[in-house]
């Protein structure tokens, strides 16, 4: 009792930890793993004995006998498919070329460098090796995501580790399996013919198990099958169903079948989506936090002691800084993405929860029958997931800024409020080169944004998950346009920090707009104007047009006439560049004003020219 209720307690101190120190989870809660198994049997307890104990004596533990891995296999359905509810298809219109030959080439590359790196420098057979080899093809999104959070990089850049971290967790246990197969069996022919019939029955099943009950799930949940009190725990036990039948069918595919069950889900258009992805969040956080400290625990010092010698060190920098680049730039040739973007996708390559739970499983099954070589399995790939954990860690951030992708300056622009005159003024601003997210909770309105082409979320602004959003990292600029003045000011209260970089603002309130006087420094457009008037304006004269100005004076005088004139509202000065300034309704007073530049207005066109001659 005491283990079971320590492993949750640990873990979701670990958990806190990471987010406090802004570093991946799986940091804190490896090494909590090995102080409460190794390192407490080694040199803490009296008889030897670990803390937390999963598999003792074979039968023995937490989990006796082979308990400890089927745990490990759902645990791990569940993080792949919570994953795969993340992965949207606009986000790799791009790079999707690039994020194929990544989980294709890039892992034909690692395989069999990594393989004849581990032959020649521990001398292992050529079996083992490559079952290693096999084993840390894997990136792990649950290692790369927090990394990712907290640096502002180019969006085609995190998309792609974001895809490869998921996608390829399927593809690295399949080659896995095929690799142990072949140590267990006897005769490359045997293999062979094994091996061709296994890959066809893994794609075919995980493919067509996942798609299948993705679209089941979806039509039961809009039919309102399921009541609402069982939406989440019904979506689970369909997942760990998925999961398992489609792995009875051929072994393995119970990964790609998940995976492939959540794209769908994700990309789908239900409205019952982001409460699956809040709980399988939840539970994803507490499934990695028991997942990694019983992995390590398992973990004896004599595993440890075998790799302790400077061979490790070799194998772990030939890994990271030749065969990870070697496989990104061959995967990459072609692409849109320049040198330094390359070089940090090459950098950024932790390995996660999939290669540790296989390593573990695959060690110690070989080592039980005898395999020779089959005992370092396990400690290194250990060393591989925790030495690019720490690594990414604590020098992904500045790796950015040395590589140069790091955004110095966050253009893109958050838009929370998806009403018409939101929807016109990010159509404008995309048009413009802007990157623009619109945030609702009306599904109504986020349809109709993506409709005019719009990246749009439905999140409700009181949760934390926009926070963690790593595809918002590029937004700088954040504007609070509901009707709800309160939701408003809590918006740059609680957002400010994140998105706010270049500039925070909201809609004026009535009280605001009749003191023209006192308008709030955070203020949008014009004094004159809040979310009614918008609202007027845009369905009346739903246009944005700009007006070239000659002068400062020209200027004041627009502005004048604007605020003069309830059917047309200044949004933004567009300079000579093609760069956006958002109006403040504090000051219309712009010394910046230059040549060539253009005043930006929504509604009525009024005739600016009439002015040209008194300016």
């Amino acid at each position: 009792m005491f283990e079971l209720a320590g492993l949750i307690i640990f873990g979701i101190l670990a958990q806190w930890v990471a987010w406090k120190f802004k570093i991946p989870a799986i940091l804190p809660l490896i090494l909590i793993g090995l102080l409460v198994g190794p390192i407490a049997a080694e040199f803490i307890t009296e008889d030897g004995s670990k803390w937390v104990e999963p598999i003792w004596n074979g039968n023995e533990g937490l989990f006796p006998g082979e308990s400890l891995f089927y745990f490990v296999s759902l645990a791990i359905s569940v993080i792949l498919f919570e994953g795969g509810l993340t992965l949207k298809m606009n986000e790799i219109k791009n790079v999707a070329p690039s994020i194929s030959r990544l989980i294709t080439l890039g892992s034909l590359v690692t395989f069999f460098c990594a393989a004849a790196a581990a032959y020649y420098l521990f001398d292992l057979s050529l079996e083992i090796s490559f079952l290693f080899s096999a084993l840390i093809i894997v990136t792990g999104p649950t290692v790369i995501t927090p990394i990712l959070r907290n640096i502002p990089l180019k969006k085609d850049v995190s998309a792609i580790l974001k895809w490869e971290g998921i996608l390829i967790d399927p593809i690295g246990a399949l080659v896995s399996v095929l690799v142990f197969e072949f140590i267990m069996v006897e005769g490359v022919s045997e293999f062979t013919k094994t091996a061709f019939l296994e890959f066809g029955k893994v794609v075919l099943f995980g493919s067509t198990f996942g798609f299948t009950f993705a679209h089941a799930l979806n039509f039961a949940m809009n039919k309102k099958w399921i009541p609402h009190y069982l939406l989440n725990v019904f979506a689970l036990a369909s997942v760990l169903g998925v999961f398992v039948l489609s792995d009875s069918f051929a072994h393995e595919s119970g990964l790609l079948a998940v995976v492939v069950m959540g794209m769908v889900l994700g990309n789908s258009n239900s409205p019952y989506l982001k409460e699956l992805l809040y709980f399988k969040e939840s539970l994803s956080v507490l499934l990695i936090s028991i997942l990694f400290i019983l992995l390590s625990a398992n973990i004896n010092m004599s595993d440890l002691m075998l790799i302790y010698n400077w061979k490790t060190a070799v194998l772990f920098l030939i890994i990271i800084l030749v065969i990870r680049p070697l496989a990104v730039f061959l995967s990459t040739r072609n692409s849109n993405l320049k040198i330094n973007e390359k070089l940090f996708i090459s950098w950024v390559g932790p390995r996660g929860i999939v290669a540790a739970g296989i390593a573990s499983l695959f060690g110690l099954k070989l080592t039980n029958v005898g395999v020779e070589g089959a005992e370092y399995i396990t400690p290194l790939v250990f060393m591989v997931v925790l030495g690019t954990v720490l690594l990414n860690a604590t020098t992904a951030r500045l790796f950015a800024r040395i590589a140069g992708v790091f955004l110095v300056k966050s253009e893109g622009v958050l838009i929370i409020g998806a009403s018409n005159f939101s929807r016109l003024i990010g159509v404008y601003l995309k048009q413009n080169n802007r990157n623009v997210v619109l945030i609702d909770t009306n599904q109504i309105n986020i349809n109709k944004s993506r409709e005019l082409g719009l990246e749009a979320l439905n999140t409700d602004v009181h949760s934390d998950q926009l926070l963690d959003d790593i595809e918002l990292n590029d937004i700088g600029y954040l504007m609070a346009l509901t009707g709800n003045n309160e939701i408003n000011s809590y918006v740059i209260q609680k957002f400010s920090n994140r998105f706010g970089e270049n500039g925070t603002f909201r809609l004026v309130t009535e009280n605001e707009k009749n003191d023209a006087n006192n308008n709030p420094k955070l203020g949008l457009f014009s004094h004159t104007d809040d979310f009614i008037s918008l609202t007027e304006t845009a369905r009346n004269y739903p246009t944005i047009y700009e007006i070239s100005i000659n002068d400062k004076k020209h200027y004041r005088d627009l502005i004048e006439i604007t605020n003069n004139n309830k059917d047309c509202i200044p949004l933004f000065l567009k300079d000579a560049n093609g760069g956006l300034e958002i109006i403040s309704s504090f000051n219309t007073e712009n010394e910046n004003i230059k040549e060539n530049w253009k005043l930006v207005v929504l509604g009525k066109n009024i005739i600016a020219e009439k002015l040209k001659t008194k300016s």
